[in-house]
């Protein structure tokens, strides 16, 4: 063979050695990067959208008498509850009590975005004065108690836990026990709930966080397994309802009746959504700041329930 063509076929190797990995990197890996670390949920939220004190941001603002000046709660919580809280501070805080450079709130600001996990150490660990989360799962309990940290948690708001695929998936809606079998491997076929002859990817969600404390509640101890062929196929992933709609935007995604119930509002208000679920304002017990009663009393009166609302969510009152 001449050197023209072993150079040729040494190219047409390469470039299919190339193609090989391209589509490797398309159907797995890039699927499956973690887009839940640390570094990827500061940025899983648009913080700008809800940034309180900004003339052009999206953060509620309720009309009150209300003002809170002195002591300070400082105040974190769960990224879906973030136009919440990002919301009462809005109301009733004064402005420069936010502080947010490079990117990130600083140690002194009163308002914190650590996301649940996050949230949950630093109300243990006494960083965060009130957060604002779904229910903790037991190792967040655990390490509460390891601080000597027993945590008050009061309901303030209903959500749904929502479960979620792209547009052009002709599945509508899910059985919970469909979900539950897809989800720990039983299920690994679209064809077998009504929808195209592909693979499911299952896709779960970095433990200890409030979705993930959600679903693991919703599989009532079955174990999640990943499908390795639902990289050829199409995905379903969960979250919550308001996360979803409004904070990252649905990007192509909708999301699925359960038990013919829709997730909407209306749904969520009258139970009978069937993963509506409450979250809660929760600090600790032994906290000595006289402001941490006051503000939940706001936060439970009309004006306070008028931020659950506006801000997108279904009020516990």
């Amino acid at each position: 063979m001449g050197t023209a063509k072993k150079l040729g076929a040494i190219a047409l190797l390469i470039g299919a050695f190339a193609a090989f990995d391209l589509s490797v990197y398309g159907l797995f890996t890039k699927r499956c990067i973690d887009t839940s670390s640390e570094e990827m949920k500061k940025y899983s939220v648009e913080i700008h959208r809800y940034m309180p004190f900004d003339e052009n941001s999206e953060a509620v603002k309720v009309d009150t008498d209300t003002e809170f000046r002195e002591d300070l709660p400082v105040l974190d919580g769960a990224a879906a509850l973030y136009p919440i809280f990002s919301g009462i501070v809005n109301s009733v805080y004064p402005a420069d009590s936010v502080r947010f450079e490079n990117g990130e709130f600083t140690a002194d600001s009163a308002l914190h975005y650590t996301n649940t996990r996050g949230a949950y150490k630093a109300v243990a660990d006494g960083d965060a004065d009130i957060i604002f989360c779904a229910g903790p799962n037991d190792e967040q309990l655990a390490y509460a108690e390891e601080k000597g940290a027993e945590l008050e948690m009061v309901p303030i708001g209903r959500e749904a836990f929502v479960f979620i695929v792209n547009s052009g998936n002709p599945v509508d809606g899910l059985t919970s026990e469909q979900v539950r079998d897809i989800f720990a491997g039983d299920i690994k076929m679209w064809s077998e709930v009504g929808g195209e002859h592909l693979p499911i990817e299952a896709l779960s969600r970095n433990k200890g966080s409030g979705s993930q404390t959600t679903m693991d509640r919703f599989m009532g101890g079955r174990e999640q397994k990943y499908n390795y062929l639902g990289g050829f196929g199409r995905s379903i992933g969960y979250s919550f309802r308001y996360y979803v709609d409004n904070m990252v935007g649905n990007g192509g995604a909708k999301k699925l009746a359960l038990d013919g119930v829709y997730p909407d509002k209306e749904h969520i208000a009258d139970g009978t959504y069937p993963l509506a679920s409450t979250f809660y304002a929760v600090y600790r017990k032994d906290n000595e700041n006289e402001q941490i009663p006051a503000l939940i009393d706001w936060i439970l009166s009309d004006e306070g329930q008028s931020v659950v609302e506006k801000a997108g969510y279904v009020p516990v009152s």
